[in-house]
């Protein structure tokens, strides 16, 4: 049957997000928008740090509803500041709270974020067939041109590595290797 990824490693948190939710294309805007956050305060971080601070951000953050977080003043920021449980990084909850105010005004304005970024993604999961962690890209040219529009729109930590890991954890690349028995059950 093959062995999973190898940098699901032995905790059992990583190696269920690794078979349940990683590389599973997401089409809901919400939790897409949560994840390119979640991925945003990642940069020069550990995933795994992320993962278990998850909980925490999504009470932190309002379950990551857009349309609260895009109010979010200064006392919001001083109180996530003050928040153990999450990454205090002011430049990274201005990122956020910021990425709320564009995802609210996109969907005003009759643009879905989701469809944004499948768009941009070629509208369906790209199978890819690395036979090693070797093999698998830091970036794509498609992750730079999806990093290059987010940009353009107003999101910041939003780099083409870190876009790349996001379009990974959301499905729009498959990039378990062959060996793992997820790439052959999402493929």
């Amino acid at each position: 049957m093959g062995e999973r990824c190898a940098w699901a490693g032995s905790d059992p948190l990583y190696q269920a997000y690794h078979d349940e939710e990683w590389g599973v294309p997401e089409y809901d805007a919400r939790p897409l928008w949560e994840k390119l956050v979640l991925d945003g305060f990642q940069a020069g971080l550990a995933w795994i740090t992320i993962l278990r601070k998850r909980e925490a951000f999504r009470l932190a953050f309002d379950g990551f509803d857009p349309a609260v977080v895009a109010r979010y003043g200064e006392a919001d920021v001083a109180r996530l500041m003050g928040d153990a449980g999450i990454v205090r990084s002011r430049a990274k909850i201005a990122a956020a709270i910021a990425g709320a105010r564009v995802f609210e005004d996109m969907r005003e304005r009759g643009e879905d974020f989701s469809a944004f970024l499948w768009d941009i993604a070629g509208g369906k999961p790209k199978v890819n067939r690395w036979r090693s962690m070797a093999d698998v890209p830091a970036q794509t040219e498609v992750s730079v041109a999806m990093s290059k529009a987010l940009r353009a729109r107003g999101f910041n930590f939003v780099g083409p590595v870190i876009v790349y890991a996001f379009m990974q954890a959301t499905g729009m690349v498959n990039d378990h290797l062959v060996s793992c028995p997820q790439h052959r059950a999402l493929k």
